[in-house]
């Protein structure tokens, strides 16, 4: 269950005119396809019995969970955070018992503001208390999306993954959200691509789904259902998630020399 605050939230935003983005719209249940798609919560609704979920994030190792700096920015330093990989995760259970306790997260130091700039370095690593025994989802190699000319790339399917509001009417404005904390999925294809930033479309009139308010952070996959290569992460997208994602690529130098820290990818040289 959102708070009225929650419900605030979104409304600010769409008098700004942009998204902090997240779930699926004009998709469906995930299922088990992605099991190493999880769900970020922390206990921030006093109206909900048990910790909210606030963001989505991809398992890239047995302990690391990768997902949106944005998402980890503004909490008390008291906040506890945990992991839900169930692909329906319910807020208003008191005890949930699914949940993997967070031990801690690094920002990238040079994140601003998301969206914007050339280089909004909003990427994220959270370390899980307990390892994982899903699969981890596979990392680009350095500049991967860049050797697709335009045309090709629009000719590729991407599939993003995560929870939160849901679009499923073409109608109407804000009022054909739906407020749900499933693991959906949906199928993309490209617009263009900017040397930090991946576009996508989500205009259901050309077949495609997308993101919403509520779960940045979520995977971008390059191919199909039952891709495992993550390439750009949620991060904004149009006011009524009807239009474009704008996602951030993690096969630039910044993105790779992050999760190179981390032993994930080999580091950019200069």
């Amino acid at each position: 269950m959102r708070s009225t605050a929650f419900i605030a939230l979104v409304l600010l935003a769409l008098v700004l005119g942009v998204a902090s983005a997240g779930a699926i719209t004009f998709g469906e249940p995930d299922g088990l396809r992605h099991p190493n798609v999880g769900a970020l919560v922390a206990d921030w609704n006093e109206e909900s019995p048990g910790p909210d979920e606030f963001c989505t994030g991809t398992l890239v190792s047995p302990t690391l969970f990768l997902t949106a700096a944005h998402c980890m920015v503004d909490w008390p330093e008291e906040t506890e955070f945990w992991v839900s990989f169930s692909p329906s995760y319910d807020e208003d259970a008191e005890s949930p018992s699914d949940l993997v306790a967070v031990a801690s997260f690094v920002n990238h130091e040079a994140f601003g503001q998301p969206g914007g700039g050339s280089d909004a370095a909003d990427i994220a690593m959270v370390t899980l208390a307990t390892p994982q025994s899903m699969t981890p989802a596979q990392l680009p190699s350095l500049g991967l999306l860049s050797t697709y000319g335009q045309k090709e790339l629009r000719q590729l399917t991407f599939t993003t993954v995560g929870y939160g509001i849901v679009r499923t009417s073409k109608k109407g404005g804000p009022h054909g959200f739906i407020d749900e904390t499933n693991r959906l999925v949906a199928q993309q294809t490209a617009l263009s691509l900017q040397p930090t930033w991946l576009t996508l479309s989500m205009n259901p009139s050309t077949g495609n789904g997308g993101t919403c308010y509520g779960d940045s952070g979520g995977p971008h996959f390059l191919g199909g259902m039952t891709s495992n290569l993550v390439v750009s992460l949620t991060v904004t997208g149009d006011a009524m998630c009807r239009a474009t994602d704008r996602t951030y690529r993690l096969d630039t130098h910044t993105a790779q020399e992050f999760l190179s820290r981390f032993g994930l990818v080999r580091a950019p040289t200069s």
